[in-house]
């Protein structure tokens, strides 16, 4: 049997391109304290350009346009050394065209502006991100959980949880930053990032230049800010990051950190990994006159939690004055408030966090928050409706198919809440008449052909079908208790990483070899989705099953070029120089010859006859016209 070609779902992309390795030596000096004062040539580097234009065609806005109207396609069509050299010279001389404001609803019926830069921008972005993200990920303190990488709103809502009942924190202090994103300090920020180590000045004046792009409002006007990242950005999530790490801190060193202080009264225990125990540490300092706080963060939205309320209360008025003076940032005092949550409820990334007592302990009372109630039965309404205009066929299959999502989504998100079964119970309660109403002819029976529904909701009784497709209930949900963040766990390490994927199983140099030697007048997006291909067939031919070596790995086309084929991943195939010439001749018999000398059984010829005839080639096909000689079948084909 020929082997079936895989394609891995958690791609390495900096692998790829040779950049890993890299990027691990950036985090590491930057863990050391060095500074870096020739990021350029790493940022405006080939394979990092190569690298972005990858990451960024994985992006579901890369067909969105900015102000210039161009998208992805505009440069997946170049060739690969004419991309990098566009990129390089905007880099050379970079001035931002304006971003395209637009503004979408949020939850309480107010919009949130969003900014898209062009398209020529977001890769520029892009390529500056990769760099800057090791060396600030490095400084970054550990309980900040927004927008960095292999963290979640999960693993915050668990650090929480266990700050809460571990540490028998019920008091929680809520800050509320007015417009964080629009009024971002661009002076400060720059110095922050100086202070991280950043200190390139052509690549912090790049950086300054895109704080201050021009914005074109809705209404055809055009803005210049001068203050503010603007939210749709690839790198405003990070500079946002870099903006609040200085709180992140200076909150930790009021006692997370101060039992470094402290060691003089004590002796540090370590448990059996070789690990701090901090929990003993942290009641000889409860001992002391210190106030306990702790702080998580999710982007602009953090929590810091206290012992009591005169704790609390002091904290709030400590940072509320902090983020004044230090980080030029107002706080909204209508919004910002100490609760303690034994007593009301706390909003934190659509859940609801209280305490209550049960069986002489304390334990939590999770919901969805109410306006994640609200938003959802919209949402599902919406979808039952968009499914009844659908009529029939294959239309109504794709809509039952995003509904079904919707419904998986919510689940995954909000399943971690303990009493996720009660509000998705009512969820499912309030929107089961729209249902029953819209979508007529639903039944009690039917076959579930797809393996994660079958897996995860096969077992539901409230399963239903409509024209034999599976509609998943609403109200059918389990719980899974939040998993936080393993410390182990790192992008920029290679320990670390072996905690994220398991490895690629394929020979990486090769890959380097192919990216460094790209196919000459083809585009940069046959090139990269040649080196996706490498490691999606494991490295191996696709009709032989031999390992590829540098040098005899060809990428065709499965559809040619000229029928119309395209540089898309599902149209290339990888295979060596010796069974591309039999793929490509004409004559079936002496291509057939040439099967045989590769020693292609049944199924490995069924497979090469199909992209003959994809080409536009006759089958292969066995005759008596050629010796076993392979000298004598070229002289009688003379």
């Amino acid at each position: 049997m020929g082997q079936k070609v895989r394609k891995r779902t958690a791609l390495r992309n900096a692998e790829y391109y040779d950049q890993q390795e890299l990027f691990d030596s950036l985090y590491s000096r930057s863990k050391n304290n060095e500074v870096f004062g020739h990021l350029m040539d790493i940022i405006t580097s080939p394979e990092n350009i190569k690298l972005a234009y990858r990451n960024i065609k994985r992006n579901d806005g890369s067909e969105t346009a900015g102000t210039d109207g161009m998208t992805i396609a505009y440069f997946s069509n170049m060739g690969e050394k004419q991309f990098v050299d566009f990129i390089q010279r905007r880099f050379a001389n970079y001035h931002p065209k304006a971003v395209r404001r637009v503004e979408i609803p949020k939850p309480n019926g107010k919009m949130r502006p969003l900014g898209i830069p062009c398209m020529t921008d977001r890769i520029i972005q892009q390529c500056v991100l990769q760099v800057l993200e090791p060396i600030c990920e490095a400084k970054f303190y550990e309980h900040s959980y927004g927008f960095r990488p292999n963290r979640s709103a999960e693993n915050a809502i668990a650090y929480l949880e266990n700050r809460m009942f571990i540490g028998n924190l019920y008091y929680v202090v809520d800050v509320d930053i007015k417009g964080f994103f629009d009024n971002v300090n661009h002076k400060k920020l720059l110095r922050q990032l100086w202070t991280l180590g950043i200190r390139d000045t052509k690549l912090l004046q790049i950086i300054k230049a895109m704080l201050k792009a021009p914005i074109r409002l809705p209404d055809g006007t055009t803005v210049f800010p001068d203050k503010g990242t603007p939210q749709g950005g690839i790198l405003s999530p990070l500079l946002a990051n870099v903006v609040l790490n200085e709180l992140d801190w200076w909150v930790a060193s009021q006692w997370e950190l101060f039992s470094d202080h402290m060691k003089k009264h004590y002796k540090p225990k370590f448990n059996t990994k070789g690990i701090r125990d901090l929990s003993y540490e942290y009641g000889v300092m409860r001992k002391t006159n210190l106030k306990e706080m702790h702080i998580v963060r999710y982007a602009d939205d953090f929590k810091i939690i206290c012992a009591n309320r005169n704790d609390a209360e002091r904290a709030m008025s400590a940072v509320t004055d902090w983020l004044r003076t230090r980080l030029k940032l107002e706080v909204s005092e209508e919004k910002s408030k100490v609760t303690n949550v034994k007593r009301h409820y706390s909003d934190f990334l659509g859940f609801k966090i209280k305490v209550r007592k049960k069986a002489g302990k304390w334990v939590d009372q999770v919901h969805m928050c109410d306006k994640a109630v609200t938003s959802a039965k919209k949402k599902i309404r919406e979808a039952v409706r968009f499914i009844q205009d659908s009529g029939t066929g294959r239309e109504q299959f794709r809509r039952i198919a995003a509904y079904n999502s919707l419904i998986i989504g919510l689940h995954n998100y909000y399943r971690i809440a303990s009493c996720a079964c009660l509000d998705f119970e009512k969820i499912g309660y309030d929107t089961g008449s729209t249902k029953k109403i819209r979508l007529r002819g639903l039944k009690r029976e039917g076959q579930i052909h797809n393996s994660y529904i079958a897996q995860n909701y096969g077992s539901s009784k409230q399963m239903r079908w409509l024209n034999g497709e599976p509609v998943i209930p609403v109200a059918y949900v389990r719980y899974r208790r939040p998993n936080r963040k393993k410390q182990s766990i790192n992008k920029y390490t290679p320990e670390g990483r072996q905690e994220i994927h398991k490895k690629l199983g394929v020979d990486t140099g090769v890959m380097v070899w192919m990216m460094r030697h790209p196919v000459a007048r083809e585009s940069v997006e046959f090139n990269d989705n040649r080196i996706s291909l490498f490691a999606g067939q494991l490295g191996k031919c696709a009709i032989t099953g031999e390992y590829l070596t540098r040098g005899d790995v060809i990428c065709r086309r499965k559809v040619p070029k000229w029928d119309g084929g395209t540089s898309e991943y599902s149209n290339l195939i990888l295979v060596t120089q010796a069974v591309d010439d039999m793929l490509n001749e004409k004559d079936a018999e002496f291509a057939w010859e040439l099967s045989r000398r590769l020693k292609l059984d049944e199924n490995k010829r069924k497979k090469a006859n199909r992209l003959r005839v994809a080409a536009g080639l006759s089958p292969m096909i066995q005759g008596s016209r050629y010796s076993n000689n392979l000298t004598n079948v070229g002289a009688s084909r003379g």
